[in-house]
């Protein structure tokens, strides 16, 4: 057999089993060691596993992985998720769907010390959801809220998906993160529109909270002041060049502590459930990328991305078309897959297609990021669905999708910004430098 035609076997192959439920990074490996030994031997794939394994374990930006996380855990100890809510309700919360815009600021202020999307959904929520339905909210607007706003985690540096892509494509993790920003923002800004629309037509959805008095709303404020002021110097520190990103990572998690000793919160059950919750986030993430870069071995042996690459650019028809196609594949592909799974299996395919196109790598990686996104609220899978309504089981499934509807749409608005408008996500970039 021809060394693409084995490569579309181990794509059937590593499809079929995502589909019957086996681990990304074990199906990834699995997929990628069988195809080199078809292709190659038993002994040169397990050479070439090793390297690939050893090429993504001893990369020195990796190791902003787990600085980032463990900042992330440090102020979930702090208290940062209520802080973040909680200010922003008493800001807003007299509003009409106040409380709901405020669900989508607690999203994007967690999401910046975060970057998960699950982890958005899940704390946001804690706090959030029993406020809302307290408050009489709509069932179907409280938890379409709480599930588009945590995607917000996925884009919002520090990522975890960024940190990901920029390490399997080579790409500078700074870079990345600055660029995410306008987007990020825009995305949020997005949502608030379509929360302030439903309200204006449907008041009903999401009553007024009561009016919070200047003075508490000024004590709020000043409750977020050492997060926000944290999360600010890192990320400045990534657009200034005052420090990589692996010393931001390592800056943000002293000061995660630092922050945490000063609330007092810093005990012996909290420090060692955040190292836990630390191994087990990092471990896993460590075994994707193992899995991913044995699997992009495999498939650059088999020569399809190249081969795919110079199919598109053949048919001349523009950049443009070429990356819409590349948004439904992605779309449907975060349909039925979980997590960094669509991530993982189209940069290696799609990447390549970008840059033969003339396509930024930076811009890329924010767009794959964002329509991978959508998978997090897409039926059928929909990950941060199921993870809201773990949250409020009396909640139908029904009613959570239909809450998602305006956000969906959203959703498909900004991704087409994002494609028509590039500078969007280049221009912060740019002042960066080399």
């Amino acid at each position: 057999m021809s060394p693409e035609v084995v490569g579309v076997i181990g794509l059937v192959g590593l499809l079929a089993l995502l589909s019957a439920g086996v681990p990304i990074a074990v199906a990834m490996g699995l997929c990628g060691i069988t195809g080199m030994c078809a292709l190659t031997s038993p002994e040169a794939a397990l050479v070439k596993s090793g390297v690939a394994a050893f090429h993504s374990i001893s990369n020195y930006e990796l190791g902003v992985l787990p600085l980032f996380v463990l900042m992330a855990h440090i102020c979930f100890a702090s208290g940062a998720t209520q802080k973040f809510f909680d200010a922003a309700a008493k800001l807003i919360g007299h509003r009409p769907g106040g409380l709901a815009l405020a669900s989508i600021a607690g999203c994007a202020g967690f999401g910046a010390i975060s970057g998960s999307s699950l982890a958005t959904a899940a704390t946001v929520g804690l706090v959030a959801l029993p406020e809302m339905r307290k408050r009489q909210y709509s069932p179907a607007l409280a938890t379409g809220v709480l599930a588009a706003g945590g995607t917000l985690g996925v884009l919002i540096p520090p990522s975890g998906a960024l940190i990901v892509f920029g390490i399997i494509a080579e790409q500078s993790i700074g870079k990345l993160f600055v660029a995410a920003l306008l987007p990020g923002i825009s995305q949020a800004l997005f949502y608030m529109l379509a929360i302030l629309v439903l309200c204006h037509f449907r008041p009903g959805l999401a009553p007024a909270s009561a009016r919070a008095s200047w003075g508490d709303r000024w004590r709020a404020l000043y409750g977020l002041f050492d997060i926000s002021a944290l999360a600010l110097f890192v990320l400045a520190g990534f657009l200034f060049g005052w420090f990589t990103p692996t010393e931001a990572a390592s800056v943000g998690a002293v000061g995660a502590f630092v922050l945490c000793a000063a609330r007092g919160k810093l005990t012996l059950a909290n420090l060692r459930e955040a190292l836990k919750q630390t191994l087990r986030t990092t471990g896993m993430i460590y075994a994707v990328l193992l899995g991913a870069h044995i699997y992009s071995t495999f498939l650059s042996v088999t020569r399809i991305p190249e081969r795919v690459a110079q199919f598109v650019v053949d048919l001349q028809a523009g950049p443009l078309v070429a990356v819409c196609a590349m948004a439904v594949v992605l779309l449907i592909l975060g349909s039925f897959l979980d997590g960094l799974a669509p991530m993982l299996l189209a940069t290696p395919v799609f990447l390549p297609i970008a840059t033969n196109l003339g396509l930024s790598p930076i811009w890329f990686g924010i767009f794959l990021v964002r329509a991978m996104e959508i998978g997090f609220v897409h039926p059928p899978v929909g990950m941060n669905v199921y993870v809201i309504h773990g949250l409020a089981p009396d909640i139908p499934l029904t009613s959570i999708f239909r809450g998602i509807l305006p956000f969906l749409g959203m959703d498909f608005l900004h991704l087409a910004l994002l494609i028509a408008a590039p500078k969007l996500t280049l221009w912060l970039p740019s002042l960066m430098g080399n």
